[in-house]
Parts: structure tokens; sequence; C-alpha cells
């Protein structure tokens, strides 16, 4: 006779909603919930479902009130990747545009692989009700929704037709959440009626579940030909990604740094995995790199990624690595990673990796030469010179330029502070001219560099590490993409700063353009001339009184000393607070060092204009450099 297993009835959002507050992760011995919360907006699609869930389990599951449905998805990375993917939110949408606003949010996650729960409402499953409000009818397809957007964008997706199905689907959301290869959006499509339908659900299902995040090590044969391979190096370089920070691995890579005396380099999700003042550290590289770190990209013979996916910025468009015979050895979780460029694969955890090369290397007292550490050391102090004549202001009561408004906020801020940027002209000086002072403080999401992210991310983040002071640094042209999500701090006491720049267009695509026979075509943010185009002058716009319309706080910088000022007075708030400061226009420089490696945007191969056969003419010698690495 089968022993009788209790059971508990409750509607299918209901069990969701009870399920995911029973879930956690450990690492390392650490355990935490990996559902800290979810964020909604409710219409038909979801109030009586996850909308009621929520209200009658509201101890269990912390509950935001968002005002976009990209945005919430922006927060939920922010929170995840604060946590180091150990623990993120939910977040809950109507049918319709509710779901496929979420579609932006989650293409970010995936390509940054950090893990975001979604769970939109659908369509009936009953088709009771064919079709109901915001239902995109298919002739050819009755199961297809809009939801189906999601399904490219998701690591993981399933459409939750009967109650049952809950719990297999459920269950694989999670292992698929905590996977540090897999992770990324996992998507849970609910039709309404399915959300509100009863069902009696085995106990067990609501049973705590611990989802341990594994640190797998180094196959001997592939950790055997990595030291052999570092050994036979002359002028090694690392180039460090976001899997560092994701592994938590930081000590080692400076462990082995400063064991092997081979420097360090660092993309954009990378940046911060050594402090700026470390001896190894020779700051960004690639596209929007530094001279140090893209000089030796050029001469290095091994370049050992750990933990990066090699994208075209940090490669150049693979013109960077460009010395005779140069070898890749990749250190990443992920074999589809390890195997880039023709690279030795090392898959494994990056901590897990590191240290066992560092033992390894030790074991031969493997150390590059006194001359390349003099030759980098030297470098980068050079390098150190620019950045601070970038960020000085000789004359303090004069309009800042960016690098300025930069050095501004880089000479006030210390460990605690944590910077967000994700788009524009900001991130290419950011790379450039930042000084990372902890593993942390740097944050640029880059992978889909989203102008929007940066506010809702901010929430994130905070509500992660509410005793870190947080800022999102928002130019004109990514404020006004999505500035919603003030009235959220506004309304929780989320105390978030908000470093906001003017310069009246989208400045960094405008030299972009330039460069490539755009002639800054449609990027500056002017009113119409005579001819059509927007030449006249700029828009009369004022961005702070919008913040302030929202209901935070905003203090107006005009000067170098009121920014100064005003920075300060901001770092010690305990409300949310912005900062209005305006810089340049558009169409000038904004003052940091030129690129210092090649970014590959196709040029026009056929034009009448000067500018564009120019710009040709200039592509063409660039991509002869291009190389393919087998």
């Amino acid at each position: 006779m089968t022993a009788q297993t209790s059971t508990t009835r409750l509607t299918v959002a209901q069990a969701l909603v009870r399920f995911l507050a029973a879930q956690y992760t450990e690492r390392d011995g650490v355990r935490q919930r990996l559902i800290g919360a979810t964020w909604g907006i409710f219409g038909h699609g979801n109030v009586a479902g996850l909308g009621q869930a929520l209200v009658e389990y509201g101890d269990d599951m912390p509950f935001h009130q968002g005002r976009n449905e990209q945005s919430m998805v922006h927060a939920a990375v922010g929170y995840a990747r604060q946590s180091n993917r150990l623990s993120t939110h939910a977040v809950t949408t109507s049918i319709g545009p509710g779901a496929t606003n979420l579609v932006t949010g989650a293409a970010l996650a995936t390509v940054n692989h950090i893990p975001v729960l979604l769970l939109p409402g659908d369509i009936f499953a009953t088709r009771v009700a064919d079709p109901v409000l915001q239902q995109l009818e298919v002739p050819y397809a009755g199961d297809v929704s809009v939801n189906d957007t999601l399904r490219p964008v998701s690591r993981y997706f399933d459409r939750v037709t009967r109650p049952e199905a809950l719990i297999p689907a459920a269950l694989q959301a999670m292992r698929v959440l905590t996977e540090p290869v897999e992770t990324g959006a996992v998507t849970l499509a609910l039709p309404q009626d399915v959300q509100a339908e009863a069902y009696d659900w085995p106990d067990e299902f609501f049973a705590e579940r611990t989802w341990v995040v594994r640190r797998p090590g180094a196959d001997p044969t592939e950790l055997a030909e990595a030291v052999r391979a570092i050994r036979a190096a002359r002028r090694p370089l690392i180039v460090a990604g976001g899997g560092v920070h994701h592994s938590r691995a930081e000590e080692a890579l400076a462990e082995f740094a400063e064991a092997t005396g081979i420097p360090v380099a660092s993309t954009q999700a990378g940046k911060g995995s050594l402090r700026y003042d470390h001896p190894q550290d020779v700051g960004g590289v690639g596209h929007t790199g530094t001279a140090t770190a893209d000089e030796l990209a050029r001469t290095a013979d091994l370049v050992i990624g750990v933990g990066t996916r090699y994208t075209d910025f940090t490669t150049a468009s693979n013109t960077l690595f460009a010395a005779d015979g140069v070898r890749f050895l990749n250190l990443n979780i992920a074999p589809y990673d390890g195997h880039k460029l023709a690279g030795l694969p090392l898959v494994a955890d990056a901590r897990s990796g590191l240290g066992e090369l560092t033992a390894a290397l030790q074991t031969h007292g493997h150390r590059v030469t006194d001359a390349y550490v003099t030759e980098y050391s030297e470098d980068k102090e050079r390098w150190e010179q620019r950045v601070d004549a970038c960020y000085e202001a000789e004359e303090p009561d004069v309009r800042p330029t960016q690098p300025q408004v930069l050095g501004a906020l880089d000479a006030l801020a210390d460990e605690s502070d944590v910077i967000i940027n994700a788009a524009g002209s900001l991130p290419g000086d950011l790379h450039k001219l930042w000084r990372a002072r902890s593993r942390d403080q740097y944050h640029l999401e880059y992978g889909y560099s989203c102008m929007g992210y940066e506010i809702p991310a901010a929430i994130g983040v905070k509500l992660a590490a509410p005793e870190r002071n947080v800022w999102a640094l928002v130019g004109d042209g990514t404020y006004l993409m999505m500035p919603t999500e003030i009235v959220t701090a506004v309304q929780e006491g989320i105390a978030i700063k908000i470093l906001l720049v003017q310069n009246h267009g989208y400045a960094s695509i405008g030299g972009l353009s330039e460069s490539v026979g755009g002639e800054r075509f449609g990027t500056a943010y002017r009113y119409t001339s005579d001819d059509g185009t927007f030449t006249g002058a700029p828009l009369p716009v004022d961005l702070a009184a919008n913040v302030a319309s929202l209901g935070m706080r905003v203090l107006r910088a005009k000067t170098v000393r009121e920014l100064r000022e005003a920075l300060a007075e901001a770092r010690r708030a305990d409300t949310p607070t912005c900062v209005y400061v305006e810089t340049e226009t558009a169409d000038t420089v904004s003052g940091p060092p030129p690129a210092q490696a090649w970014w590959d945007v196709p040029v026009a191969e056929t034009a009448t204009r000067p500018s564009a056969v120019k710009a040709r003419e200039l592509y063409e010698r660039h991509v002869s450099t291009r190389r393919r690495h087998l």
C-alpha cells in the first residue's frame, strides 16, 4: 500500500509564491534566499492570480511596486549582480504590452549571465475567452502568445498550462537560476486562468531547498597544458572579465598576479578585479582601454583570459592582439567561452582555477622578468599622469568637462561607493579614467549597453547593499529613456544618488557618427533648422525640473566648484538625491584621451560626401589589420 502524501490546497499562484519563498542558495558555506523579493505591475493577466497570492503571503515575499516592466528587470539584475548572482528578484507582469516590455530586460540579463525570474501573465489556457483583451491572435498556431517573444532571450522558458505542471517547471527554473554556466533570464509564462486555479499540492513541494552553487576545479590535463603555456611565455597578459567578480575570485587573482608578476588588464565587466593602485593592474583593455593595457595586448605572446567572453570591444574587433604567434589561455567556467580564439581551454570556476594555477607555478618558481615589470609599471605611471590631467580643473568657476565631472566624484568616493553606468559616452571615459577602489565599486552594464539601466539598477544595488553609497551616472539621452523608477525610490525611501549629466544629445553616437561619415546626423537634441536638420539651438529641456517633479531632491551645479559641493552634499544625504550638471554640448569633444584601439563599425562602401569617402579609406586600413586566431 502506498503511503498517503499530505497535501495543501492552494491556487497555482499561491503555491508558486510559497515555493519561491523556500528556495535558498549556498556557496562556500554561506546560505541565503534565492528570491529576495518580487517586483510587479498588475493588470488583468496577473492581478487576481499572483497579485492575490502576494497579498495572501506578503509576510513571506517582500514586494516592490514598479513603474515600467523593463526597469523592474533592470532593478532585479542590479540586485542579483550585487549579490554575486546568489540571490535575485522575481518580476511579474500582466499579459500583452506588460509582458513584451520584459524582452529588453531579459536580453540584458541573459547576455550578462545574471539570473532573474520573469513571471508574465498569459492568455487563457482553457481558451474559454478567446481572444482575451491584449491577445495576439496567430492564425497558424493556437498555442502562441506574445510571451513567446521571451523564448530567444531566456535561458529557460516554460508555459504552465496545467497546475501540476508547475512542479517540474519551477524546479527546472531554480536549477537554471543557480547554474553558473547557464544562468540568465528564466521565464515561467502563467496563463491567467491557471494562476487562479486550485490544486492539492504535495507538502514536500514547499519544503526548504538549498541549491549549492558549485566551484568546479580544472581537469588535470588542461591544467598541465596551461602551466606549460604560462612558463613558456615571455610577455603574458591577463584579461580579467566579469567572471572574476561572479566567482569572487579577486583575491585569488591578486595572489596569482603577485606570484607571477603578470600584468592584469580588465574588460568593462572585469574592472575592479584588482584595485587601481595594485602594482599589477594596468587598467581597461580594448577600444576603451588605457594606452598601457592596449600596448601590452599588442605585444603579448600569451593572453590569459579569466572569465571573459572576448567581446569586440575587448579584442578591438580582432585587431588588438597582434603579436606573431600569440596564443590564448582561457580560464572560464563555460566551455563555450573557454574555446574562443582557438585558445587552450581551462574549464573551471575562476577562483578554483586561479588557485590551482598559482600552486602549480609556485612549484617551479615561475615569474616574469624584472624588465617586463619595469616596463609596464613605468607605462602605468605615465597613464596615471594623463588621468590626473583630465580630472584637473584649473578654473573651478567654469562649467566642467565630462572628465572633470568624473574627477570630482573620484576625489570624493571611497571603497563604499558604487557607480553604475551602461550607455553613452560615459562608459568609455569611465573605463579609461575611473580608479576602482573595491571589487564591486565599478558596476558597468556593457554586455547589452542598455540605455535606461542605470536608475533602476541603482535601486536594486541599494536594496542588496543598503549601507553603500550608490550612484547612477546618467546622461540626458539615457535619462529620457527611463526615469520612471525615481518614483519607486522616493516611494520606498531608497536613498540612491543620481549624477545627471546634460550634454544635449547622444554624445557617444555623435562622435561615432562623425568618425564613420555620418556627420552627427540625428544625434543632437536641437531645434530643426531651415534645411530640416537638427542643427538649431539646443532644446530648452529642464531635466532637473523633471527629476524634482517625480519627488526627488535636486542639487543644481553650474561650475566645478558647485559640482564638488553638490556631490559632497548628495553623498551625505539619506534620501534619494540628484546632482544635475551641464557639460559641453554633444557636438564638442568630451576631453578624455582618444580611443587607444579600433572598433569595427562598417562604413558605407560607396558615397559622394567627402566625410564618408575619407572614413571609408580609414576603415579599409583598419580592416587590413584584423586577424583570425586559429
